[in-house]
């Protein structure tokens, strides 16, 4: 892959020659020699081997000595619970007593300035501000209180409105242009005696760009030289610092913010689902609090309205007893993170200089035509780690400046092992700013479809979103030019070699196995429950659907299935159907897939149940935590042969090399019951895949190798590609079915069928050829079903479709106007 770029024409730049020579000297890694830090990777981070993780923002890593020493120490002490008075419970508060003055530290402040709450994380600290501050509601007699917010915020501060509009307070979102203006024109008309309490909060640094706002504002807004709103009262500042401390040191003795919410996975991976709030003490007794939870009563009556708080702060607000284990992982966190890297002052200098060249290099990266590869939304030019964090949001774009779904860059990286983070970042504000989406672009895009989190990239080719890439401090030079490489081969159209190997190919046709691998098959005998009419007039006898699985380690050859000939296995299918000859428009091949993301079994003629063809997608394949698992995360799943015998009541399994395993049974819900593609639409990629260059190339794939990447239930012989593109329903035989849309491919069909190897070129190519969505094939649905009697899919029934109202129908081929 490091020819990519080169041939190409792009090469990347040289690390040291990227940075302004007039700015000061940045640190990459942690002064420990040549070589420390991919030495430090390799010992701390090993599970990271062959992976590119870019989401630190997201969440961070832990290191293995971390755990290893966390672990050890609750190997080796008793920790109770904290309430009780016994020995074991002391040391568990003792200790939780000296977390909290590790923290303080941490943020160079002490408990006479500070006091440290522990909550679920950041947003848990966030709601408690929002409940407890001493909001004054808005009357005839008072103008009552603001709560101001920067907009450029996570949604877990825009959430706090709510909590206040519920008490009548003004809430007021600020734009940051508007408060950098402000800040300009210095202090406006204040009235000194008017003691009315607002807040105002604003994040560190933006979660979506990076940029970092000044900590100047703090002192600025507390002593009324710059106001949010111009508005008289005593303003309280919160600092939203989640993303922030993350990567830099942050000192609470110089920029004293009255709250400042965080949450620790953010700084060293673990433990996750716990933050903290540190509230000043001078802010601290004014917060109000109604609910009252075990240990935070120095007194009570149940029977009278009777309570009295704890003095302490953090008693009076820690409902019920701590997650103290996770707690004290925290002393083991921050050992940790000083070890290995010194401090947080040199993981601030080790990111940046790692976002800046990345910065350079992807603003550097141009078409032929001199267009741009990416456009980054940001607010500073990288100038310096004062300025900006180490994430980098940006959108790919096209040669003629469209821009590419974020949704499409994402399954990209994936086949290259890069995990990166696209969308809105729960930061809808900003990202409306960068991407110029304006408020009823965000309630057109909802009533579309869109909601926050998932795949609709485009709308009406405008982005909902973009990529964010972020930085940790094991991050190292490797993880950038890897994913430079990237973006050059995926944009920039590498003739290098496409070819990832995943796993041994398998030298066996797919078929029944032979009599060499009668050890590598693990029958799974279907349990005998209720009969389908259509099990029924196959069998002559009950076939339960959905029912128990049991795996028998006995290996015995597979039955022998040959009801009417009704079924096949693939070896025994003509080898010529899927050249596709024109002619009346019939179902060519059908497919189940018995085990979900294993090998397709190829019928002739099947039954049909009331969730499409029976036992298709029955079963899956999970993992030691009953997690489902997929050719995503194991593409050696393709080699996994399962066989239904319909008569002899059994699904064989041919699984090559791999040990036998437990089947969960249950009856998984896909996104439509049916899939069906076109041989038409099949042929036309295949010869885009497999255009000849000047010195003429071999073959890369077959029609066959492509039709099962896309993994359908039906084929048919379609006169033109992707027409099935703009029917609206269909009728196959005798059954109906509605087309629901096109199936928006992800990074599977990039893996071969028959060996489990990955080609990234497949998904490129259609990628490219479609221009908006990585879409193949449709979804199909029944009309209407009568299980009554005896429903079958053959192979040979013609189609008939009907066109979506919009299509012009005197344009078309003459099987698509039925």
């Amino acid at each position: 892959m490091a020819s990519a770029a080169a041939e190409s024409g792009q090469e990347l730049p040289a690390f040291a020659g990227s940075r302004d020579p007039s700015a000061p000297r940045l640190a990459y890694g942690y002064g420990y020699g040549p070589g420390s830090l991919r030495e430090l990777r390799a010992r701390e981070f090993g599970r990271l081997a062959g992976t590119v993780y870019l989401d630190h923002a997201g969440a961070t890593l832990f290191s293995q000595s971390q755990l290893e020493s966390f672990t050890n120490d609750l190997m080796e002490n008793t920790y109770g619970n904290p309430h009780s008075q016994n020995i074991s419970s002391k040391l568990t508060y003792d200790t939780v007593e000296q977390v909290r003055y590790r923290i303080l530290a941490h943020f160079h402040t002490t408990a006479e300035d500070y006091t440290v709450i522990f909550t679920s994380g950041s947003t848990a600290a966030l709601k408690l501000v929002a409940e407890a501050f001493p909001w004054v509601s808005q009357g005839p007699e008072s103008s009552g209180s603001q709560f101001c917010y920067l907009t450029d915020s996570h949604t877990s501060v825009v959430g706090m409105r709510n909590v206040t509009m519920a008490i009548n307070v003004t809430s007021t979102p600020v734009r940051p242009e508007d408060l950098w203006s402000a800040e300009e024109r210095g202090a406006s008309v204040s009235d000194p005696d008017c003691q009315l309490p607002h807040l105002f909060c604003y994040p560190a640094q933006s979660n979506f760009s990076g940029v970092r706002y000044p900590l100047s504002w703090i002192e600025e807004v507390k002593s009324g030289r710059l106001h949010p709103v111009s508005t008289p009262g005593k303003w309280f500042v919160l600092l939203d610092a989640a993303s922030y401390v993350s990567t830099s040191p942050l000192d609470l003795s110089a920029h004293q913010a009255d709250f400042v919410p965080i949450s620790f996975y953010k700084i060293f991976g673990f433990p996750t689902g716990l933050g903290a709030l540190l509230v000043h003490n001078r802010a601290a007794p004014l917060l109000r609090k109604t609910y009252f939870g075990g240990g935070t009563a120095s007194a009570y009556l149940a029977g009278e309205d009777f309570y009295i708080p704890r003095p302490s702060v953090a008693q009076r607000f820690e409902d019920g007893t701590i997650s103290f284990l996770d707690v004290i992982a925290l002393k083991h966190g921050f050992d940790t993170l000083e070890r290995l890297t010194g401090g947080m002052e040199n993981i601030k200098q080790h990111t940046f200089t790692l976002a800046q060249y990345t910065y350079v290099a992807l603003s550097s990266l141009r078409y032929p035509n001199g267009a741009a590869v990416v456009r980054i939304y940001s607010d500073s030019e990288f100038s310096s780690p004062e300025v900006q964090g180490p994430i980098i949001n940006f959108n790919v774009l096209d040669d003629k400046g469209n821009i590419i779904g974020y949704s499409q860059v994402d399954k990209m990286a994936s086949l290259y092992n890069i995990h990166l983070r696209t969308g809105c970042f729960c930061n809808t504000g900003a990202c409306q700013r960068h991407l110029g989406i304006s408020n009823e672009m965000v309630r057109k895009n909802f009533q579309a479809g869109h909601v926050c989190g998932d795949n609709m990239d485009l709308i009406d080719g405008q982005p909902t979103g973009s990529v964010r890439i972020s930085f940790g401090y094991m991050s190292t030079l490797d993880d950038v030019q890897a994913f430079l490489r990237f973006i050059i081969d995926t944009r920039l159209h590498s003739s290098g070699d496409w070819t990832v190997p995943q796993a041994h190919a398998d030298t066996e046709e797919a078929g029944a196995p032979s009599a060499e691998s009668q050890a590598d098959v693990i029958p799974a005998v279907m349990g005998r429950h209720s009969l389908l009419p259509q099990e029924d007039a196959l069998t002559g006898s009950g076939v339960s659907n959905n029912s128990s699985t049991t795996v028998n380690a006995v290996p015995v050859a597979p039955p022998v299935c040959d009801v009417a000939r009704t079924q096949h296995t693939p070896s025994e299918k003509a080898a010529g159907v899927l050249e596709g000859a024109l002619g009346p428009l019939v179902v060519t091949n059908l497919y189940i897939y018995p085990i979900k993301s294993c090998a397709a079994f190829e019928v002739t003629r099947w039954p049909v149940g009331n969730q499409g063809l029976l036992y298709d997608r029955s079963w899956m394949v999970v993992n030691h935590n009953g997690v489902c698992l997929s050719q995503k995360q194991e593409p050696r799943l393709c080699l996994i042969q399962p066989f239904i015998d319909l008569q002899q009541r059994i699904m064989v399994i041919k699984a090559k090399d791999q040990l036998p395993g437990t089947m969960a049974t249950l009856s998984l819900v896909n996104e439509a019951q049916y899939l069906l593609i076109n041989t038409s639409s099949i042929l036309e990629l295949h010869q885009q895949l497999n255009t000849s260059d000047e010195n003429g190339k071999q073959e890369l794939f077959s029609v066959k190798d492509l039709s099962l990447r896309f993994r359908a239930n039906i084929i048919i012989n379609g006169e033109r590609a992707f027409e099935e593109e703009k029917w609206d329903e269909i009728s196959i035989g005798s059954l109906h079915f509605q087309v629901l849309g096109p199936c928006h491919r992800c990074q599977m069909i990039c893996i071969d069928q028959q060996t489990g190897q990955r080609n990234q070129h497949v998904f490129q190519k259609l990628s490219e050829s479609r221009e908006t969505k990585v879409n193949f094939g449709m979804y199909l649905m029944h009309t209407s079903l009568d299980l009554s009697s005896p429903c079958f899919l053959s192979v040979g029934s013609q189609v008939l479709p009907v066109l979506k109202e919009n299509v012009e129908g005197h344009d078309l081929p003459a099987s698509e106007k039925h």
